[in-house]
């Protein structure tokens, strides 16, 4: 099943009908959904897919071979080629006539069996481009060998690409479309779970219920994501015991250097170089607050939904979950869910200021949005504010996100507008989001001030999926 990409699928058939030449350049981790969207975009078009494979130049070139005479129908019977060289040549000049798509699929695969590849593409595109009507698409999962091998200036192929993508996760709102026979809050708490990595999303079965899905998908040693991201890490990296300490320790509550590095029993500079790769994997951020550069108050988290979820709550149940105890292991899960979707909130309330801001409908026009944390110098006390951005430096929103069962009272109120005040910024708007509304006096003080914005989760799921929840 495809779902999302609609912005990607109408990039790609855009270039497609330049008719000129193209080579485009699509990367992204694993499970993005890289192939699912070239599968789409190349379903009614004449093309030549070809994935490679982790084997030696033979075997990559023999499928090669194999998938030119599946795809051309004039291709005399029984013809193969002897080198990539002379097959890619020949599509080269094939295309001088006609509208051809070649997509090689895990690029880097054939590129590390046959070092010359790079080399003998580079010396085509220069060859070709300016008569060949080749659409020519080179995708791969493995990030740092696309962005050091293919897009990097030390690469042969530098400079040649006339379109990149690196494939991010689908966010809530399209995600939504595909979670909507889900009540509202399942949906948001599903997301939470799984995030918008495609082939993550899709375990989930949006007409059976949350405990249905959480019981099917995590908590049965059979299932796909029940031990995903020991799996991701087998394939990725070197050390994956080591990968899988830091990420329990940060999911644990260790958010800086020197208590991941304590808690994993590690240097913190053996820690750091880790920590690097599993940004690069895009499983993990480093944040500073809002508008401050210091690293010494910098912070990490994961990012990814599942990885979050799985090291916050599987691992530490794995043992039950091997026993089959699957009730009691959920009980030891359902309980702080609340607490968990408290960041996977402040995602989604962000996710709905930048629709507002890109439909013109935001009464400050900020350029960025982020967290803060940070000391208040007066009464010495730690102060956080879940959402921030300027517009300058005299205009700026803050904004304060609640998941909770109660309305969020005045006090919440009233202690975001004490916090932004830490900032000598004249004008201000604020934002309150809350799950379950929001009390009279909070209302009626929104009311009175008259640059406070009430949101509830309805609004947001309304306003992101397009329709009247």
């Amino acid at each position: 099943m495809f779902i999302g990409r609609e912005q990607e699928l109408q990039e790609l058939n855009q270039h497609f009908t330049s008719e000129n030449f193209e080579f485009l350049v699509l990367y992204g981790r694993r499970r993005i959904g890289k192939t699912s969207l070239i599968r789409e975009f190349i379903l009614d078009k004449k093309a030549i897919y070809f994935m490679g494979v982790e084997s030696n130049a033979k075997q990559n070139l023999d499928n090669f071979n194999r998938c030119i005479r599946d795809s051309l129908p004039n291709f005399p019977a029984g013809s193969q080629f002897s080198t990539f060289q002379d097959a890619l040549e020949y599509l080269f000049s094939l295309s001088v006539k006609d509208r051809l798509i070649l997509v090689i699929d895990e690029y880097p695969y054939v590129a590390r069996a046959d070092k010359s590849l790079a080399s003998t593409l580079q010396r085509l595109i220069d060859e070709y481009h300016q008569r060949s009507k080749l659409f020519f698409i080179l995708c791969g999962s493995s990030m740092a060998y696309m962005e050091d091998q293919v897009l990097a200036y030390k690469s042969p192929l530098y400079g040649r690409r006339t379109w990149q993508k690196k494939l991010l996760p689908l966010n809530f709102e399209e995600c939504c479309h595909y979670l909507r026979p889900m009540p509202p809050e399942d949906r948001a708490i599903a997301y939470g779970m799984v995030g918008g990595t495609p082939q993550y999303l899709l375990q989930i079965d949006p007409l059976r219920s949350l405990e249905e899905n959480i019981k099917s998908n995590f908590l049965n040693p059979t299932a796909l994501l029940f031990d995903e991201p020991v799996n991701l890490f087998k394939q990725e990296v070197r050390e994956p015991a080591l990968y899988t300490a830091i990420m329990s320790a940060i999911a644990g509550g260790a958010t800086r250097l020197s208590e991941i590095a304590g808690k994993i029993g590690e240097s913190s500079s053996v820690c750091a170089a880790y920590l690097r790769q599993l940004i690069d994997l895009d499983l993990i951020q480093k944040e500073t607050p809002y508008g401050e550069k210091s690293s010494r108050k910098s912070l990490y988290s994961i990012i990814d939904p599942l990885f979050r979820f799985w090291y916050r709550f599987i691992l530490n149940n794995s043992s039950l979950i091997s026993r089959g105890a699957v009730d009691p292991a959920y009980q030891r899960i359902a309980p702080y869910l609340p607490d968990y979707m408290g960041s996977v909130f402040e995602e989604i309330c962000k996710e709905y200021l930048w629709k507002l801001l890109l439909s013109g409908k935001t009464p400050i026009l900020f350029h960025s949005l982020g967290r803060w944390w940070g000391t208040n110098s007066t009464t010495r006390q730690q102060e956080e504010i879940d959402i921030m951005g300027l517009e300058n430096k005299s205009t700026a929103i803050f904004a304060e996100c609640k998941w909770t069962h109660e309305k969020v009272d005045l006090k919440v109120l009233e202690t975001l507008i004490r916090r932004s005040h830490l900032f000598p910024i004249p004008r201000t708007h604020y934002f309150l989001f809350a799950k379950n509304g929001f009390t009279n006096g909070c209302q009626d003080k929104a009311h009175q001030l008259g640059n406070v914005t009430l949101v509830g989760y309805e609004e947001i799921l309304a306003t992101l999926s397009g329709a009247n929840e």
